[in-house]
């Protein structure tokens, strides 16, 4: 990527106005034809948001749009349709068991709600608000018991010297650790916050910031690469999708992948994920005071900031100079097969209508925050003062690509915000249009939720006014009185 350093988020708000008008626009149209009983939006086909069963992850993503709309705008309209929706919808969402996706349905919904009310932007009322923190707290408790344990053999790499870890396994059962997993991590860490525990039998207590801090541990020793070893593909920063553990003593089999091509090639959403997800733990995890995070995960504070660190740096170098093109978009991987057609495709903008591999803006659109948040994160510190401008800049270089033609969709007749999405290339979900070999000109609802809360970041960073999921940046958390 060709980072702008001159860039600074104030430069932006003309795209960011126009982004936050046309995603208006696109959040009504969407809520006014779409039938619920078909089940959840989850990308377009010629234009028109269509779904595909899989596991119903993208809905809170459709009714936070409406939130954050109102959060940029101050439209109170969409306050009312994402505030009604969630209400009558979104309930299942929170004691869905089958699922590791809590924090893209409950906390986009039910979590910016919350934050809102805490803002001061929706009027406060206790009962609402308790509402909503309960709806928060069922929902983290709900997520942590996908618990699987894994056995760690002599003193983990990059577990911050951690005894014992574990995950929360995917929808494909007990085996499975993904890689998304990471930014659904907020649901653990906003319950805990809250006050709230998960009760096994016997009435057995699980801290929830421990299982999801022990997640993110085994995430970054399983599913990430660092370059100390003499594995083929271990490259810095790489991430692979899934790692499969053995149930029966719970140890480290192999790495696979869903979604992307290899599992020793990096799945660029996947990489956008654990970019984020790290990011945002980061932030979260430094403003509990030291010993209340002792007390809650019997881990050193300081050493799982350095392992979270790590794995955030990591990350964002691998995006920024490992997976992006020169404009700041990614291809859906960068070990798909047909890459080498483009010849030096990271030395030029991304060609989303090219006839060999399809770009994933949506990876921009995520990772992009990740890289302002990493930025923001690391600031406060001295020796990451050169670091931070560089993410910082390095995000609004990728959001200034995306709130711009090709990827932002400025037609009525498109129901999506930003264009050149992608799914599931290897199930071949995607569509391809008709002239076209690859999928392009389509948008997916993950996409635009998070182009929209990206707009939205930026609009706050340039005003001072940083925006979490958790309580207010920089004040101590520490959980009510149960």
């Amino acid at each position: 990527m060709k980072i702008d350093l001159s860039l600074k988020p104030a430069d932006l708000l003309p795209r960011v106005n126009r982004v936050l008008e046309l995603a208006s626009k696109k959040v009504r149209a969407i809520d006014k034809r779409w039938d619920p009983a078909k089940g959840t939006p989850v990308f377009t086909v010629e234009g028109n948001y269509t779904t595909r069963g899989w596991t119903e992850w993208t809905q809170g993503f459709q009714y936070g749009s409406a939130l954050l709309c109102f959060d940029g705008t101050g439209d109170y309209e969409l306050l009312e349709l994402g505030r009604q929706r969630t209400v009558e919808r979104m309930a299942p969402h929170v004691t869905h068991t089958g699922v590791h996706d809590h924090g893209f349905n409950n906390i986009s919904t039910y979590g910016n709600l919350r934050r809102l009310m805490r803002e001061g932007r929706i009027e406060h009322n206790e009962w609402e608000m308790r509402f909503y923190e309960m709806a928060l707290k069922a929902s983290g408790a709900v997520q942590a018991a996908r618990w699987s344990g894994v056995a760690v053999k002599g003193p983990p790499r990059h577990a911050a010297d951690a005894t014992s870890l574990g995950y929360i396994y995917s929808f494909n059962g007990p085996h499975s650790l993904f890689i998304d997993t990471m930014r659904t991590l907020r649901s653990l860490s906003l319950a805990w916050q809250l006050g709230h525990v998960l009760m096994h039998e016997n009435d057995k207590a699980a801290n929830l910031l421990k299982r999801a801090v022990l997640h993110g541990l085994a995430t970054s020793e399983h599913l990430l690469f660092y370059g100390d070893t003499d594995h083929a593909y271990d490259v810095p920063g790489r991430t692979s999708h899934e790692a499969i553990f053995n149930r029966n003593d719970g140890s480290f089999r192999c790495r696979s992948t869903q979604q992307g091509y290899s599992p020793f090639s990096t799945w660029t959403r996947g990489l956008a994920w654990a970019l984020l997800g790290f990011a945002e733990q980061l932030e979260m995890i430094a403003t509990v005071e030291a010993g209340a995070f002792s007390s809650a995960c019997g881990l050193d504070h300081d050493h799982v900031q350095r392992a979270f660190r790590l794995c955030a740096v990591n990350t964002a170098g691998h995006y920024i100079d490992g997976v992006s093109a020169a404009d700041g978009i990614t291809y859906w991987d960068d070990g798909a097969p047909g890459l080498h057609n483009l010849g030096d495709w990271r030395q030029r903008p991304a060609e989303s209508f090219n006839n060999y591999e399809p770009v994933d803006s949506s990876a921009a659109a995520i990772a992009a925050q990740g890289l302002i948040r990493l930025g923001m994160a690391v600031v406060s510190r001295p020796q990451f003062q050169r670091l931070s401008r560089a993410y910082l800049a390095a995000g609004l270089t990728v959001a200034r690509t995306l709130f711009d033609e090709p990827y932002l969709s400025t037609s009525d007749d498109h129901e999506g915000l930003i264009l050149h999405s992608v799914y599931h290339r290897p199930n071949g979900w995607d569509h391809i249009p008709k002239g076209r070999k690859i999928p392009c000109g389509e948008s997916s609802m993950w996409g635009d939720y998070h182009a929209i809360e990206l707009a939205v970041l930026i609009q706050r960073v340039a005003r001072g006014d940083y925006m979490t999921f958790f309580d207010r940046y920089g004040e101590p958390s520490r959980p009510r009185a149960r």
